[in-house]
């Protein structure tokens, strides 16, 4: 039986650190770059979709952003966020 992707992202942040992902960034260096490469006004509303267990929003609250949601489908995620 496959598991919905609702479950098996609520369990990875379950059973790991949000550093103990492949995919974890201690800088999300590429994202700011972006934003910084689009000029992207920080007065804009910020939403990072699938954000995870991620550092950008902390990243984005540091450079003086204001408005910033992060969405994710894992309940832990957002909360490690």
């Amino acid at each position: 039986m496959t598991e919905e992707p609702q479950q098996h992202w609520y369990r990875v942040y379950s059973d790991k650190a949000p550093s103990e992902v492949s995919w974890f960034q201690s800088e999300p260096r590429p994202s700011l770059a972006a934003l910084a490469r689009f000029d992207v006004p920080h007065t804009d509303h910020f939403v990072d979709i699938g954000g995870g267990a991620s550092n950008l929003v902390d990243a984005l609250l540091a450079d003086g952003w204001s408005d910033v949601t992060v969405v994710d489908i894992a309940a832990p995620a957002l909360a490690a966020a």
